[in-house]
């Protein structure tokens, strides 16, 4: 017992680096509109089991999404500058292992999802073939930033389903905005590694887009906030909300700012920018619901 005590204590590190515990970034991207969602579908009041079931599933299904991405790119990841000293390609942990581990933070997602209902349940299938399929993406298509929005935005329609047990069309909207979103600022964080990718053949949207990159992310960003504005009224939201998006709009443009050079140090700031965008809206939809109308 006390030696594997000790070889979990000494595996945490690794354990914790394949994750990307210190980089919370990811979860705070697939979080915010979980909220959005659950906020709106409650209409102010979620369920504060739901409210736990569905933080507590973005940091599991985060972590093994991170998981299963180390280990589809376990060939690569060498090859690329930003991700080489990662646990896998270091050999600190094998790919077996953080299959396995991947596995366990899926079924320990996936028991959080049984306490909610049918509906949700069988959402959550479909939530976990998109985290599962997006790691491999980039070696068939240039479009891999679209599955990881799917992914991203799957959240939405569990939330509704978990809050409401329906999910209203005009749900659709905030989860069409959510997969545009996600493939703008994905692209940022794409534009970082760009060089690397062509050299070791792997797609993104970065690559695709090329000289139009911001061109493109900035009628993405603009398609975002239009799309949120329209379903404003389908949730009879106020006031507070539009200042929201007013306050991510203001983001927006300063991430173009920062990516209008491409240096990969501000194509990433840029990306790390969005999490204070979906802060931002998550603000206003509270404040809708807080302030008297």
């Amino acid at each position: 017992m006390n030696t594997l005590i000790s070889t979990l204590r000494n595996k945490a590190p690794d354990y914790l680096a394949l994750i990307r515990f210190d980089r919370p970034i990811g979860v705070y991207l697939l979080l915010w509109p979980a909220l959005w969602a659950l906020w709106i579908a409650a209409e102010g009041v979620p369920d504060l089991k739901l409210l736990f079931i569905f933080i507590a599933g973005t940091f599991l299904m985060r972590s093994a999404g991170c998981a299963i991405n180390d280990y589809a790119d376990r060939n690569i990841d060498g090859d690329v500058k930003r991700t080489r000293d990662r646990p896998i390609p270091n050999g600190r942990i094998s790919p077996k292992q953080a299959l396995l581990f991947a596995a366990v933070l899926a079924i320990l997602a996936f028991i959080l999802v049984l306490f909610t209902n049918t509906k949700t349940i069988l959402l959550s299938f479909i939530a976990v073939i998109l985290a599962a399929c997006y790691p491999f993406m980039k070696r068939y298509t240039h479009f891999p930033q679209i599955v990881l929005g799917a992914a991203f935005s799957w959240s939405i329609p569990m939330a509704f389903a978990a809050q409401q047990n329906a999910l209203p069309n005009a749900m659709w909207l905030l989860y069409i905005a959510v997969v545009l979103w996600t493939v703008a600022y994905d692209t940022f964080y794409a534009m970082v590694d760009r060089d690397d990718d062509i050299k070791i053949g792997v797609k993104s949207t970065a690559i695709l887009f090329g000289d139009d990159d911001r061109a493109i992310t900035g009628m993405l960003q603009i398609s975002v906030i239009f799309i949120l504005a329209l379903a404003g009224p389908q949730f009879n939201l106020g006031l507070a909300y539009y200042g929201g998006l007013i306050g991510a709009s203001g983001l927006f443009i300063y991430q173009q700012q920062l990516i209008r050079r491409r240096e990969r140090d501000q194509c990433f700031k840029a990306f790390l920018n969005n999490h204070w965008a979906g802060l931002i809206i998550f603000i206003g939809i509270v404040l809708h619901y807080f302030l008297p109308s």
